[in-house]
């Protein structure tokens, strides 16, 4: 089985209403407009889009963060440069990241719910997460950890239900290797340099991690791509960020051994 993950393309654009300047997205425009346009090319997407498309892995995955702002704008830029992919017959996974549920304005929930249903290709809408999804005797359980938080902040919380969704899974007598889809890592090795960007309530997870019940963990969020795993590849696999870092990551599951070998893309 072939998996292609790709994250944090963040596109970005000016305050796209008045009210941007009252709430948290005044943040995120401030941040593109003096810090992430000189660092993130989405041409880099475009290429990503293009490889995905010419090597058709079994599956593409896609953790989060989409946008800058959470903003409608932000979002169609976006959604229009991975429309090849979502238009076409390889599976993609998508969960938002916490720049995509930047805020509770009503137009910028909408947008991200549309995006999430786009990405999916239809397969699940945002409301519906979690979800397990089986592709080639592999397991891919899709949780969000994101949601708005406090304006100095970009945490995530991971809720009480999907521990629970994910403990369950894990815990049912099948053989499929068990891949966790979240924005946010579930290791953290700098918790309190990190609090400011910091997944809370991932203990259940990391237990599930240590006892071999769950395989492999990817994620976005922290932009400098990274692995964390064991001989058999089993741990935690984080993309980076595909627009500044210019890479994204081809993983190989051997589903009969749990295994996983990972291979860095330069686009």
């Amino acid at each position: 089985m072939k998996i292609a993950h790709f994250s944090d393309p963040h596109g970005g654009g000016p305050a796209e209403d008045f009210m941007a300047y009252f709430d948290k997205r005044w943040v995120g425009v401030f941040n593109y407009c003096f810090r992430r346009k000189f660092r993130h090319d989405l041409s880099n997407l475009t290429r990503a889009v293009e490889f995905i498309m010419d090597t058709k892995p079994d599956v593409a995955v896609c953790t989060g963060d989409l946008t800058s702002a959470g903003q409608p704008g932000e979002f169609a830029k976006v959604l229009e440069i991975i429309k090849p992919l979502c238009q076409s017959d390889i599976p993609l996974i998508y969960t938002p990241g916490n720049h995509d549920c930047y805020v509770t304005r009503p137009k910028c929930v909408a947008a991200v719910k549309n995006a999430v249903s786009v990405m999916s290709q239809q397969k699940y809408t945002f409301d519906s997460l979690p979800q397990k999804l089986k592709y080639c005797g592999a397991e891919l359980l899709v949780i969000n950890t994101s949601a708005p938080s406090n304006l100095l902040c970009s945490w995530g919380f991971l809720k009480a239900g999907d521990r629970d969704f994910v403990e369950k899974a894990c815990n049912e007598e099948s053989k499929a290797p068990k891949i966790l889809i979240s924005h946010y890592p579930m290791t953290e090795e700098h918790p309190v340099l990190r609090m400011r960007h910091r997944l809370f309530g991932q203990k259940k997870i990391l237990q599930l991690m240590d006892e071999k019940k769950l395989d492999l963990v990817l994620c976005g969020h922290v932009h400098k791509p990274y692995l964390k795993v064991d001989e058999q590849g089993r741990g935690e696999c984080c993309a980076g960020s595909v627009s500044s870092n210019a890479s994204m990551v081809e993983i190989e599951c051997d589903v009969d051994n749990h295994s996983f070998s990972f291979k860095n893309i330069k686009l």
